[in-house]
């Protein structure tokens, strides 16, 4: 029993450590794996609730797909059975990377089948749960497909294309009861959330203003591309859905389609989607947003470029007459800023306070008491998602959270290609602007529609 004791000991001593060093005050670091260690938040599921799972868009071994999929596969109930990818090359790898995990772990590999379709891979009973990472213009489409199928669903984010999309996938979700986990991992960060637990309980006093700095792209690697005969293994005309249909060029395909407008919104939804999520937890705004917007920025317009704005800074404003700024400038993280300019800033990698960072910082280092409010504790995003599936508690990022987050850039993004100051209704989902208002939601190329 000691040894044992010793052996939980010396883990939490060095869990301890590992969070000092990644930024977080003591006092917080402690707080965290108390919590955990009380209420088991740190453990993964029960090893024999077998969790049977699919993988759709699976893209290259550096992709978000194949990162998502191996975050499943480490925890033990998941066993992956089936992915689906339009790119031959791609499900190929995959099975062949699914079986290797599976010897790996001393499980006995099974069959795992690839799919072309991922109709046919939600078509199967026996499969519980699904991750979708394909790209963007797919997200609701597919959701949609395996909510109404009876899937459980972690996707990836941005969670939608338009805001008529993530409408029609908010119903799907409600009246299907699955749970549904938004691929916002900063959720699941411990210096995201401290950063947002200060803010909330008042350590800034009122928040004046947020800034979300989410990088740009260099005008002169824009375009214009060559257009290339289509990859052996690709079905390009799948792969382009909703959209098109148009040349094959490289960099319109897989990673690069986030900067055309017809896939996806740019850094705007990219990088975005993970910051603006921030600045609204913070600010208390999950189940809300902006009532105005206003932006401006630079685009390339040539033919067969990159058309997404690679410069930009849109300014939005809050109902309590805080504003968000999102910007393709400055050191990539969120800042914070209160009365009296008081700051915190926070990334992936640190998180720092206008006061410094050492242990005389009062606003970082003083213990928040025991009775404010406090925040979903998440150390693991998929974990979380794969505890949800076996408890069905709803997730850290829900469908709804995911939704609210990616309308704020949006709208940003509608605000950057129609150059006009615009309100919105975050309640009723409207501007006051009918060509601002067509840009909501986009025709669909036949047969896809969606189905609610």
């Amino acid at each position: 029993m000691e040894r044992g004791n010793l052996s939980r000991r010396g883990f939490l001593q060095r869990s301890l450590a590992g969070m000092a060093a990644a930024g977080l005050p003591l006092w917080y670091a402690r707080e965290t794996l108390q919590a955990a260690d009380e209420k088991g938040k740190d453990k993964e599921p029960a090893a024999n609730d077998r969790i049977v799972m699919g993988a759709i868009g699976i893209g290259s071994p550096q992709s978000r797909g194949r990162a998502i999929m191996n975050d499943a596969m480490a925890l033990k109930p998941v066993e992956y059975v089936a992915v689906c990818d339009v790119d031959k090359r791609h499900r190929e790898r995959a099975v062949e990377d699914v079986k290797k995990a599976a010897e790996s772990r001393r499980k006995s590999a099974g069959d795992v089948t690839a799919y072309a379709d991922f109709r046919e891979l939600l078509d199967r009973k026996d499969i519980n749960a699904v991750t979708i990472a394909t790209p963007d213009h797919w997200h609701v489409l597919v959701a949609i497909d395996a909510l109404h199928k009876g899937k459980d669903v972690y996707c990836e984010k941005p969670l939608t294309l338009t805001i008529a999309e993530g409408q029609a996938l908010l119903k799907v979700a409600k009246e299907t009861g699955r749970i549904f986990q938004v691929g916002s991992q900063q959720r699941s960060d411990n210096r995201f959330r401290l950063a947002c637990e200060l803010v909330r309980n008042g350590r800034l006093g009122k928040i004046q203003t947020v800034e979300t700095r989410i990088g740009g792209l260099e005008a002169n690697k824009t375009g214009p591309f060559e257009k290339a005969p289509v990859p052996e293994g690709l079905d390009w005309d799948f792969w382009q859905g909703q959209t098109g249909p148009t040349d094959y060029i490289p960099q319109r395909c897989h990673y690069e389609f986030r900067w055309w407008y017809d896939y996806s919104g740019g850094k705007m939804t990219d990088w975005g989607a993970h910051h603006n999520d921030i600045a609204q937890w913070g600010l208390g705004m999950d189940g809300i947003g902006p009532v105005a917007v206003e932006a401006e920025g630079e685009a390339n317009p040539g033919p067969n470029c990159y058309n997404v704005h690679h410069t930009f800074k849109v300014t939005y404003t809050y109902a309590n007459g805080t504003k968000l700024i999102c910007t393709s400038g400055g050191e990539n993280g969120v800042k914070f800023i209160g009365d009296d300019g008081k700051w915190i800033f926070v990334s992936r990698s640190k998180i720092e306070a206008s006061d410094g960072n050492d242990k005389e910082s009062k606003l970082l280092n003083e213990p928040l008491p025991a009775d404010v409010t406090r925040l979903t504790v998440s150390h693991n995003h998929m974990g979380n998602f794969i505890e949800g599936v076996q408890t069905r508690k709803p997730c850290i990022c829900t469908a709804e959270v995911g939704y609210r987050s990616v309308c704020v850039c949006h709208i940003g993004v509608i605000a950057l290609r129609t150059g006009k100051k615009l309100k919105w209704d975050p309640v009723k989902e409207r501007f006051d602007d009918d060509s601002a208002n067509k840009m909501l939601s986009r025709e669909m190329r036949k047969p896809w529609k969606i189905e609610v």
